[in-house]
């Protein structure tokens, strides 16, 4: 089976880091396109970041440089690296992966929500 675990969320102050990481199993080989997905108390679920097996990244418009998304191929692991949190920031956070070869050709974060395997989250919780 193929799944997706997150690891690295807490409880930071307002201006502290995270960095979230994504451990894969069960793949035969590496999805063509992963990302980052939040959801934030009372809002639905929003795209975060993105990066395809091609190198293409993508961001949020309102990650404003904050956050950066990287893989490590060898070990199947996706990161997040957070700096300089906010409150409005708290939410889970989930993984997500797309092995169908279409995903390079789907722009913007939104899609990320629809990929077909996502991880259960993990918490960020960022105190003013």
């Amino acid at each position: 089976q193929v799944q997706l675990v997150e690891s690295g969320g807490g409880s930071v102050q307002s201006g502290g880091s995270l960095r979230l990481s994504c451990d894969l199993s069960g793949y035969t080989s590496t999805p063509y396109c992963m990302g980052w997905f939040r959801q934030r108390p009372g809002k639905g679920r929003e795209g975060v970041a993105k990066i395809h097996s091609t190198g293409t990244i993508q961001y949020a418009d309102w990650v404003m440089g904050q956050f950066t998304i990287s893989r490590d191929y060898t070990k199947n692991t996706l990161f997040l690296q957070m700096e300089n949190l906010k409150p409005e920031d708290t939410g889970m956070y989930h993984c997500a992966a797309d092995r169908r070869l279409n995903c390079h050709s789907r722009g913007g974060v939104a899609v990320i929500t629809t990929y077909p395997t996502w991880g259960p989250g993990t918490q960020v919780t960022v105190a003013s």
